[in-house]
């Protein structure tokens, strides 16, 4: 399932807006949410959830999709460059570049 295309990082502010991110994988790989729910070893609830930002989603089972769908979450401090530069709409530097 790590065949869509490469979409640019997102900086979230909120728990809601993990969900059109998940959405937007999900569907560039052609995956119907009922799909993807028994690919992933989720209930279809727990798939709708999370798209809607509605309820709440244990951390592990978002992994679980996030890692499923080849996506990854990644934690910055807020003042790294990445964060900044995500921020401000630019892209992130080139990768292995983790100097601050």
């Amino acid at each position: 399932m790590s065949d869509a295309p490469v979409r640019r990082p997102t900086l979230l502010t909120t728990a809601s807006g993990l969900g059109p991110v998940v959405r937007e994988r999900r569907k560039s790989q052609s995956l119907r949410i009922d799909d993807a729910a028994g690919l992933l070893g989720v209930s279809v609830d727990l798939m709708s959830r999370l798209e809607n930002g509605q309820g709440t989603v244990r951390l592990d089972k978002a992994l679980a999709v996030l890692d499923g769908l080849g996506l990854t979450l990644m934690v910055l401090p807020k003042e790294h460059p990445w964060a900044r530069e995500v921020a401000l709409g630019n892209p992130p530097t080139p990768a292995g570049n983790t100097n601050p």
